[in-house]
């Protein structure tokens, strides 16, 4: 059996992170950690191959090679896969699909010849034994929740590593809150399972096995949900590993905010070699905070809560949403505010979306202000359904918040603002010299693009001077920062572009 899994192209976004990896020669932030993962839920007399499109073409002989096309997307996804499943339909190609998009919408996809809904681990084998005694059925779908103990390491070698920024690790799913915009708990549920931490020992060698020696990205949706696991297990195995091998991976997640008040398990952390964590901060307003009901926010000092994560060696990356019912007409420069001041240089701020089986899809279902499926991405300036604020006024706020917070002038102050309070330790990185060399080209191309010809460039080479005097050990960190700035505002300039164009056409 010939079998092609592929990995349908992202639009360009805010996450995209398009323009940075020019810098590093780099085509994708991270891998398909899923399909890797299914591959090796395959039967090794399988062939397989892996076509991520966005680092490589899909051609017509990939699909006429294969007996069947594996698909896995997320709502983001959605036009590009369209596009490969009209593809094999013109070749026969049998289609597999899952995945987030079509666990949430398989409806749309009549297409499909065998969808393989909710988690693979028990929905996949089932499939593969109808396959096998020549029954299979279209559709495949469980109410329970795997056993994550029982899930297979990727299959590396399937990967073209080299064309991403980053690789990837799964060591959770699930996550204890129920905010009402999230479909984690929809896919996932609201008790977090973990791997163990064997598992993700193996994986981790595995990767450093490749030759990997730069970031990784734990992708869990909330990475912190098990604390005491973390704390007793998983996170000394990784400290003890990373100094046994020199320490050559730098990690990312993300977490709930109450990670800051664990002081014990951030040191852990830190030991361990995580650097960032994206964290959901939402809004500055505690009556948004209660309609969406994203309690663990509530009744703190955000700012200052902010601070700590940065203070004890965390870089912390952050999501906003506005237009909530609750928003009064002072939200944006509200968040405007809030992002300055707390040195979140990463923050996404987006409209709010209803993803389908959400609490708030059902709401605004039963309210009748549901206007179409959501596209995936909270950034472009669509909104899915009828907002209580003046959808203009809407509109025009948020274009004021992400005009404001990524112009050179406000977002380079926010840097400073954050290696201000960014305390680090002093862990000596193994790194091959070919990282050592894109490193080196990336910050050669940073001063020419941004420090010469950019429009940016008084406050780049502020921000470089101010780092040489003050936090000499950061000028890699402020290098980076300044091409992620450098992303986001290219990103959203087109993002107005298009809209513009939309608006007179």
């Amino acid at each position: 059996m010939k079998v092609l899994l592929i990995y349908p192209e992202y639009p360009d976004t805010f996450w995209s992170f398009k323009y940075a990896l020019k810098f590093v020669f780099k085509k994708a932030s991270n891998p398909p950690l899923g399909l890797l993962t299914v591959a090796a839920m395959l039967p090794a007399d399988f062939e397989k191959r892996v076509v991520d499109m966005n680092v490589e073409k899909l051609k017509d002989k990939d699909i006429s090679w294969a007996d069947y096309v594996f698909i896995s997307a997320m709502a983001i996804q959605r036009d590009s896969v369209k596009e490969v499943i009209a593809k094999c339909k013109e070749y026969g190609t049998k289609i597999v699909a899952g995945g987030p998009l079509f666990t949430s919408a398989h409806e749309e996809f009549p297409d499909v010849d065998h969808l393989i809904l909710n988690e693979a681990e028990l929905t996949l084998p089932e499939f593969l034994n109808d396959l096998e005694h020549g029954t299979p059925k279209h559709i495949y779908s469980s109410s329970s929740w795997a056993d994550m103990k029982e899930t297979p390491a990727p299959i590396w070698k399937l990967s073209k590593m080299r064309k991403y920024a980053s690789m990837s690790i799964q060591y959770s799913r699930g996550c204890p809150f129920n905010c009402d915009f999230c479909d984690i708990t929809l896919l996932y549920g609201r008790v977090p399972r973990t791997k163990d931490t064997s598992q993700v020992m193996l994986e981790l060698q595995n990767i450093y096995d490749k030759g990997w020696r730069s970031g990784v990205f734990f992708v869990d949706d909330n990475f912190i949900g098990n604390k005491r696991k973390l704390k007793t297990e998983v996170l000394p195995a990784i400290a003890e590993w990373m100094k046994q091998h020199k320490n050559p991976f730098s990690f990312i997640t993300q977490a709930s905010v109450e990670l800051a008040d664990d002081e014990e398990l951030m040191r852990l952390m830190v030991k361990s070699g995580f650097d960032t964590v994206f964290v959901g901060i939402e809004t500055p307003s505690e009556a948004g905070l209660l309609e969406c009901k994203k309690h663990q926010n509530k009744n703190r000092d955000l700012v200052a809560t902010v601070k700590k994560m940065q203070n004890f060696g965390l870089q912390v990356q952050a999501g906003f949403i506005v237009g909530f019912d609750s928003d009064p007409s002072s939200i944006f420069e509200r968040q405007i505010k809030f992002i300055q001041q707390s040195g979140i240089a990463t923050a996404m701020v987006g409209l709010l979306s209803a993803f389908k089986g959400t609490k708030l899809y059902q709401r605004l279902e039963k309210e009748g202000r549901l206007l179409r499926e959501m596209s995936g991405d909270n950034t472009d300036f669509s909104i899915n359904f009828i907002p209580k604020m003046n959808k203009e006024t809407l509109i025009n706020g948020y274009k004021k918040i992400i005009g404001t917070i990524y112009s050179p002038k406000h977002y380079y102050a926010r840097v400073t603002n954050f290696l201000r309070e960014y305390r680090p330790p002093r862990q000596i990185r193994k790194l091959s010299f070919k990282i050592r060399f894109i490193h080196t080209a990336a910050f050669i191309k940073a001063i020419i693009k941004l420090g010469i010809i950019g429009r940016e460039r008084f406050q780049y080479w502020k921000l470089m001077i101010w780092s040489l005097f003050k936090k000499p050990r950061l000028i890699p960190t402020a290098t980076m920062l300044a091409i992620y700035g450098f992303h986001f505002r290219k990103n959203f300039e087109k993002y107005i572009k298009d809209q513009t164009v939309a608006q007179q056409g």
